[in-house]
C-alpha cells in the first residue's frame, strides 16, 4: 500500500472515530494540543502525523493501536452465482452453497439440484433444525419412516433430531433450498 493511501486510510479512520465520539474538529484539536486545521487536513488525507502525535490521537479517540490498525473486512451481504461453491456428486445431482462461508454463521442454506429418481444420503440424527424450499418438482422427504411429499411451491421445517433423507420420485430434476441450522453439510 503506498503512503497516500495510508495517510488517506489513517485521515478516515481519525474522522469516523471522532465523529463516533462526537467530537468536533475543534475539540479533537484541543485536546490533542493541535490545530483545528491540522485535525481538518489529517482527516482528509492531506498531512501525515508524527507516531506521537498518531498514539495521542488513538489513545483520545479510546482505541487501541491494534484495534485502530485492524484491517476490517467488510461483511458481504449479497451474493451472486459467481461466488457458490457447487458440488456434483457422481449420479449428477447438484448441492450449492449459495452462501460459501455459511458454515462459519448459524445457519448454511444450500441449492439442491436432485436428478430424477435419485436420492441423497441419510442424514444421521444431529442437533439442529432443518427448513427447505422446494422450486421445482416435487421430492418425498423421510424422516425415520414417516414419507411426507413436497411439491414445488411448498416447505418443510423439522428438527433434525432423527434420521432424515430425501429422494425425488419424479421424471424430471427437482431443486429446493435447503437450510440447515447449525451447518452441516
Amino acid at each position: 500500500m503506498d503512503s497516500e493511501k495510508v495517510t488517506s486510510e489513517i485521515g478516515k479512520k481519525i474522522r469516523d472515530l471522532r465523529k463516533q465520539n462526537g467530537l468536533t474538529q475543534q475539540e479533537l484539536a484541543d485536546r490533542a494540543e493541535l490545530t483545528k486545521g491540522f485535525i481538518s487536513q489529517l482527516e482528509r488525507g492531506q498531512v501525515s502525523p508524527s507516531v506521537v502525535t498518531l498514539m495521542d490521537l488513538i489513545e483520545i479517540l479510546g482505541t487501541t493501536p491494534s484495534d485502530f490498525f485492524m484491517d476490517t473486512v467488510s461483511e458481504q451481504i449479497v451474493f451472486r452465482e459467481k461466488d457458490y461453491f457447487e458440488k456434483i456428486d457422481e449420479a449428477g445431482n447438484s448441492i450449492e452453497w449459495v452462501v460459501p462461508s455459511a458454515q462459519s454463521n448459524q445457519m448454511e442454506p444450500v441449492l439442491v439440484t436432485l436428478k430424477p429418481h435419485e436420492a441423497l444420503p441419510v442424514d444421521e440424527p444431529h442437533n439442529g433444525e432443518e427448513f427447505g424450499y422446494v422450486l421445482n418438482g416435487r421430492i418425498l422427504l423421510y424422516r425415520e419412516d414417516v414419507r411426507f411429499e413436497v411439491k414445488s411451491g411448498e416447505s418443510f421445517y423439522y428438527e433434525a433430531d432423527k434420521p432424515h433423507r430425501i429422494e425425488n420420485p419424479g421424471n424430471r430434476p427437482a431443486r429446493f433450498i435447503w437450510v440447515s441450522t447449525p451447518p452441516s453439510f
